[in-house]
């Protein structure tokens, strides 16, 4: 099974207002976008992706990830937040191919290896709906629904269990850190280098102060 993958990506000033509280807008949208970029660049390398869709309403970041080859949506009109925000995706992707197996993505994965990933995507297609949950065990990173199944998103807050509520199989797979390993505070960030970023991310951590300067070298693209 091969797979579109919807990834969400708020507006950049907007973004990471709990990473480097010190480093100001200007840096923290900047390392918002160098995630997102990581991100999608390593999903559109993954042989289970078929292709990746991104709804943002931020301009920059959308014709940064158009240019990766990705497809941008406009934000959908409303209250509907994230959830709105990642159901529109998927009405739009199976609105030209009603049978498309979807599957949500968060975009400050900037570790994401494509080969973890698409052991993921992989464990996903043997259910109806299925989701693997953060490093903190609170949240969610992927949400999978198989052709003919309602994505029926609920992120945000205490995700996992909601997900698991909703009928969602957790996927239980180890070894998959990288898939994990969502980006909200500079501990998380640490993380995530000790694992090993996308090109993206280190250029632009220079950028900023020096606690949030890697001290680990960057993975290799599509590693």
């Amino acid at each position: 099974m091969v797979w579109t993958l919807v990834v969400p990506v708020k507006p950049l000033a907007l973004a990471k207002s709990r990473l480097g509280r010190g480093a100001g807008e200007g840096p923290r949208a900047a390392l918002a976008l160098a995630f997102a970029v990581d991100t999608v660049a390593a999903a559109l390398a993954c042989a289970a992706v078929r292709d990746v869709v991104v709804v943002t309403g931020d301009p920059l970041a959308g014709a940064e990830l158009a240019a990766l080859g990705a497809r941008v949506l406009a934000e959908p009109g409303g209250q509907g937040g994230l959830n709105g925000a990642l159901a529109h995706g998927a009405r739009t992707v199976r609105a030209g191919r009603a049978g498309a197996a979807v599957a949500t993505l968060n975009a400050d994965l900037p570790a994401l290896r494509p080969a973890e990933l698409g052991r993921v995507l992989d464990s996903a297609a043997e259910f109806p709906r299925a989701f693997l949950a953060d490093a903190a065990g609170i949240g969610t990173t992927l949400l999978a629904a198989a052709a003919g199944r309602e994505l029926a998103p609920a992120f945000e807050g205490h995700s996992r269990a909601r997900h698991r509520d909703s009928g969602a199989w957790e996927i239980g797979l180890a070894g998959v850190d990288s898939v994990r390993r969502d980006v909200d505070t500079e501990a998380d960030l640490r993380a995530a280098l000790s694992l090993g970023v996308g090109p993206r991310a280190p250029t632009r951590l220079l950028t900023c102060r020096p606690p949030l300067t890697p001290s680990t070298p960057g993975r290799a693209p599509g590693a």
